[in-house]
Parts: C-alpha cells; sequence; structure tokens
C-alpha cells in the first residue's frame, strides 16, 4: 500500500499523485490518499512537507516522486515482506 498524505489544493500533490496513478498497473499496488487538512497531528507531523509518500507504512519521500526512486524502494519493501 502507498499512502500519499496531502492537502486539498497542493498542486506538487496532485502532480505526485498522478506520477503514482501511472505506475500503479504496472508495479501493482494500491494508492491511498489522506488529507491532513483539519487533522492536528497529522498538521504537526506533515505541515507543509506535503505530499508525503509512504510504502507500507514507512516513510518513502516527500515533495515530489521520483520514479526509479519509488520503484528501488518499492522492490525492496517488496522483499523484506
Amino acid at each position: 500500500m502507498v499512502t500519499v498524505y496531502s492537502r486539498h489544493g497542493c498542486h506538487l500533490c496532485e502532480d505526485a499523485v498522478k506520477t503514482l496513478e501511472s505506475m500503479r498497473e504496472e508495479l501493482a499496488f494500491e494508492i491511498e490518499i489522506i488529507y491532513i487538512d483539519g487533522d492536528a497531528e497529522l498538521e504537526k507531523l506533515y505541515g507543509n512537507e506535503v505530499p508525503v509518500i509512504h510504502i507500507n507504512g514507512e516513510h518513502h519521500d516527500f515533495y515530489r516522486v521520483d520514479r526509479e526512486r519509488f520503484r528501488t524502494s518499492l522492490e525492496k519493501h517488496r522483499r523484506h515482506q
């Protein structure tokens, strides 16, 4: 599972989700989007770093999705399951 912590109206977030969606079928993963707006705990954790991307509950990256780095990280997570 790939989780994207996002804010409504965040263009970087929209770009990150589009990039992930373009890779989803090929790499066979699910995307969950969690909006941090109004959640004090999540806003404190992620604030202005959105989008924040987690792979299987572990922090992967923030701001932008680098396709190759994401692919490599996803493969590592799958090997360690």
